[in-house]
């Protein structure tokens, strides 16, 4: 009786999850959340958030750009999104005769929005479980929805690890348009030093437009476009948030690992050292040339935030792998899945082995990851090298961000890194490697260079001939991989995954995040650290006046802000307190690909946007932390604050649905 007893308790401290865990799937919402929304808050229906019939808030969110979230605020397709969403956009956009990273932008009408070449955004239209189906059947349904959505993405997507499988309608929309954003020094106030990090007073958002064809359906770019008119757009509410308050969010999270297994984790992190390593040498760097030289620093700004954003979220995801102990916990639920395993010869002979062969063929592989991560995240990031190997689109494009004085230093300390890291099997002999030499005589260290030696031959380039070497030492790392081991670690895993979902078969459940549509739902709700130490649950911009240093790029305040908040011009902005609310944190269940969701309150109406998560919850991509782990928002009255007082665009406020 007490090993049932055990067993028990194991399968509930396993499968009972609160209602501010979950990246739960729309079309199971009613029959698997509706209820516990409820007794949280939830003033509408689970049918008003995912609806196939009629338009709902799911009308309203987009993925943005293929990694982020967005969500429509207007009738005429206006969109808000994270400041570092539309971060790429920016950049890529900007001159250093036009800074709109450094400096801001307002467009002041519709003719001054700027068309953002590649950018698109998806609106989800319906999700079909093909679970079970025979082939054959499902040929004919995908078939069938091609046919009636004939300007849409239809794709078969896995979830828990291949054991549930979907058909998704998307619609992807070609034409998006620039609107506005706060300069970085308010958009990424804080920067790195404050990245995942609470409390925090970054005024995180930015906005474009969505535009279509003159018939309202998706259309490249062009003058006769017209802005889109929606299915659905969210009003904003200008009421404020108490602590306690229900709030949900709804986004496209990238990628969790809640269904690995130990060795997965432990192999993840020994990768992940690596690249903070290399990072670190090659950040260093990069951020010394960035602020010795404004053009440059506008050039490598996308580059560096890419890179900086995984190699402190790595670093705290090490942190928090000791301070909670994660593989300590994991592999304590493996034992647990084991013992219920254990307990009946049928699953003992399904299951048994199934950790086993995981383990095993995890590890006929961790040589190559980190040979092939040490040598991607040095050697490969060499930009002279890439270019050389680029046609001559790609090419022209890319010398628009491209320094050769910095890829220069950059190269020397990847060069050095690599010689101190590699393994013996990778060894290249560069001690007589002059890299001085070989940006000064290559060909390809600008575009006035290349255009220089039109119709030579190349091929015995100094920079061909150094890619030439790299990549025989790539060739070796790659022949280790086997290809054998990661199908039996795959096929394992799947199984692994259906012995979990059977374990704790009836209990509410979800899949790992796999940049589809999802719901979290939980509270507003401040946090005390495992030190005592207790958090509020929101901040106001007297924290920004306060954090102000001139002297530090990350902390800068522009003149404008100060100059208002001095004169306490805050309009319909201002909290209780007679602030301006900056940020606020929620218990909400989110990860990457979830930056710029809509945070929505009882009633759907957005009060702010999803950015970040906290330094002490970082392994939460593996476990989710009730007590520990929050998601971080920017307050929608420090948005629209931003915009109207400090941006004048005022306008805007027009086309949106205000609620007070």
């Amino acid at each position: 009786m007490r090993k049932i007893s055990i067993l028990l308790a194991a399968v509930l401290a396993f499968s009972s999850v609160r209602a501010d865990e979950g990246m739960w799937m729309l079309p199971t919402l009613k029959k698997m959340n509706q209820a516990d929304m409820k007794k949280l808050g939830l003033k509408i229906k689970t049918s008003d958030i995912y609806n196939e019939k009629k338009a709902s808030i799911k009308d309203a969110v987009v993925h943005f750009g293929g990694g982020c979230t967005a969500e429509i605020i207007s009738e005429k397709g206006l969109l808000v999104t994270n400041h570092h969403c539309g971060y790429s956009s920016i950049q890529g956009l900007s001159t250093p005769e036009h800074n709109y990273l450094e400096d801001g932008y307002w467009a002041m009408s519709l003719e001054e929005e700027i068309p953002v070449p590649g950018l698109t955004v998806t609106f989800l239209q319906s999700m079909t479980d093909i679970t079970g189906m025979k082939q054959d059947k499902v040929d004919k349904l995908m078939a069938k929805m091609r046919e009636e959505n004939h300007d849409c993405q239809v794709q078969i997507t896995d979830f828990y690890n291949g054991n549930q499988r979907y058909i998704i309608v998307n619609k992807v929309y070609r034409d998006v348009r620039f609107v506005g954003a706060p300069p970085a020094s308010a958009g990424k106030f804080g920067g790195e030093t404050d990245n995942w990090m609470w409390p925090r007073h970054t005024c995180d958002f930015s906005m474009f437009r969505v535009y279509t064809g003159p018939d309202g359906e998706p259309a490249d770019y062009s003058e006769e476009n017209i802005p889109l008119r929606p299915k659905q757009f969210l009003s904003i509410s200008l009421k404020g948030i108490e602590e306690g308050d229900f709030a949900m969010i709804m986004g496209y999270p990238g990628r969790t690992q809640r269904f690995q297994t130990a060795a997965q984790l432990e192999q993840m992190m020994e990768v992940q050292d690596v690249r903070i390593a290399a990072r670190t040498a090659r950040q260093d760097v990069m951020w010394q040339g960035m602020r010795s030289n404004d053009t440059i620093g506008l050039q490598y700004a996308n580059k560096y935030a890419s890179s900086a954003n995984g190699w402190k979220k790595w670093q705290g995801m090490r942190e928090c792998f000791e301070n909670l102990d994660v593989i300590g916990r994991q592999r304590q639920k493996e034992a647990d899945f084991m013992a219920w395993v254990n307990a009946k010869p049928k699953r003992q002979a399904k299951y048994g082995n199934v950790i086993d062969v995981i383990e095993e063929n995890v590890k006929k592989n961790t040589e190559y990851n980190l040979r092939n991560s040490v040598f991607s995240e040095s050697l490969g990031n060499i930009e002279l090298l890439r270019i050389a190997q680029m046609n001559d689109a790609d090419r022209e494009s890319f010398y628009r961000n491209y320094s050769p004085s910095l890829d220069r230093d950059i190269t020397k300390a990847m060069v050095k890194f690599y010689t101190d890291n590699a393994s013996p099997k990778d060894s290249l002999d560069l001690s007589l490697l002059n890299i001085d030499n070989i940006f000064i005589y290559s060909a390809y260290t600008s575009p006035e260079r290349l255009a220089s030696f039109d119709g030579q031959d190349l091929s015995l380039d100094p920079a061909k001939e150094l890619n030439d070497r790299f990549s025989a030492a790539r060739r070796r790392i790659n022949a280790s991989y086997s290809y054998e081991a990661a199908a039996l670690r795959d096929s394992a895993s799947n199984l692994f995954t259906a012995g979990l979902m059977e374990w704790t078969k009836g209990a509410k459940s979800y899949p790992d995040a796999n940049s589809t549509c999802r719901l979290t739902y939980g509270t507003v709700q401040g946090y005390t650290t495992k030190e005592g130490k207790h958090y509020d649950f929101y901040t106001n911009m007297k924290g920004v006046i306060d954090k102000e240093d001139p002297t530090n790029y990350e902390f800068r305040v522009p003149a404008r802000q100060k100059e208002l908040y001095q004169k306490r011009d805050f309009g319909q902005y201002a909290g209780p307190d007679g602030e301006v609310p900056t940020c606020f944190i929620t218990n909400l269940d989110i990860t990457g690909g979830n930056s710029g969701s809509p945070v929505m309150d009882a009633e759907g109406n957005l009060i702010g946007l999803a950015f970040d998560g906290n330094w002490e919850a970082m392994s939460g991509d593996v476990i989710f932390e009730p007590e520990l782990q929050r998601c971080i928002c920017v307050d929608i009255r420090y948005v629209l604050w931003m915009m109207d007082k400090f941006g004048g665009a005022s306008y805007l406020l027009d086309e949106m649905n205000i609620v007070k």
